[in-house]
């Protein structure tokens, strides 16, 4: 983790002047972080004269509210949740997009009596996060003829497969289809998901850049952005040496389930994370509001922002 910290510095010019910026992870290093540690091994960063501290967070709730207080400059979050934290106050913005497709899926047993979401009446589903997982599995649901008053929701914390494998619960909601589909095939219990997209609910960017739009740097931010745009084109254009780049960085990445993870995370990383589909924003700002978990829908000027339009 050391050299994560301070390669960009290392890489750099003696006489090269950085700017110094705090990125905090939404969890520990993991696959979905590709960009950001192939932009500070490559040296991408140094280049465009930033030197970057990447963060692990204690608590995977605690990034955004650590922008929003001042305490990083940018933290990886969640399209979902950062409209509710938006609602709720947090002087919170969309800089960029990390992972530009939702991850997020209704996982259960492949060789279980679920074989369509109709057949989760009266069947016990495990959650990690109150209010986004479930008004996205309350729109499945209706989409299959069953309201959340026909289940009974299980808070698993972070323990979503081994919730499901064990049998405690019948199916999960939050789970990520690039680690606990893989997690699940490679412990011999596989599974299968239900994708929210495919179920009527509006895409989203799963994992964005957020900061505090009071106290940005948009040049730095944007220097920060074009140097992952690098990272990501290098990713897509060498996919093994990438995944040998990044695994290289530290021993607990060297294991089957990250190098699946690595390979099914990769077309998903967004090719122009400054850009902004505001339609998505807007879109999926009108879900929350007639899901009924915000009072009213936002413009996306209030949610996001794209550095790099003229």
């Amino acid at each position: 983790m050391k050299h994560l910290l301070f390669a960009a510095l290392l890489a750099a010019s003696p006489a090269a002047a950085q700017d110094q910026m705090t990125l905090v992870l939404d969890w520990f290093v993991n696959p979905d972080h590709g960009p950001i540690i192939v932009a500070q091994e490559n040296g991408y960063f140094a280049d465009a004269g930033l030197q970057v501290e990447v963060i692990a967070p204690a608590d995977p709730a605690d990034p955004p509210k650590m922008v929003a207080a001042g305490r990083a400059d940018l933290a990886i979050s969640y399209q979902p949740q950062l409209h509710l934290q938006v609602a709720e106050g947090l002087p919170l913005i969309r800089v960029g997009t990390l992972v530009a497709t939702p991850l997020n899926c209704l996982l259960v047993l492949e060789d279980g009596p679920v074989k369509a979401i109709a057949d989760l009446k009266g069947a016990r589903v495990g959650f990690s996060v109150a209010g986004v997982e479930e008004a996205l599995l309350s729109a499945m649901l209706a989409r299959n003829g069953l309201s959340m008053n026909e289940i009974t929701l299980v808070n698993v914390n972070w323990s979503l497969s081994p919730a499901l494998m064990s049998g405690q619960v019948d199916a999960v909601i939050g789970a990520f289809r690039n680690f606990e589909l893989n997690q699940m095939e490679i412990e011999g219990v596989p599974g299968r998901c239900f994708y929210p997209e495919e179920e009527g609910l509006p895409a989203y960017d799963e994992l964005i850049y957020v900061a505090n739009p009071e106290t940005m740097d948009a040049d730095m931010i944007g220097r920060f952005l074009a140097a992952t745009e690098k990272a990501t084109q290098y990713i897509v254009n060498h996919p093994r040496e990438s995944w040998e780049i990044f695994a290289g960085t530290s021993p607990e990445l060297q294991d089957a389930l990250n190098e699946k993870a690595w390979a099914d995370t990769l077309p998903r990383f967004a090719l122009r994370p400054a850009a902004l589909d505001a339609g998505r924003y807007a879109r999926f700002e009108v879900f929350l509001h007639q899901a009924g978990l915000i009072a009213a829908a936002r413009p996306v000027s209030g949610l996001a922002v794209d550095l790099g339009a003229p």
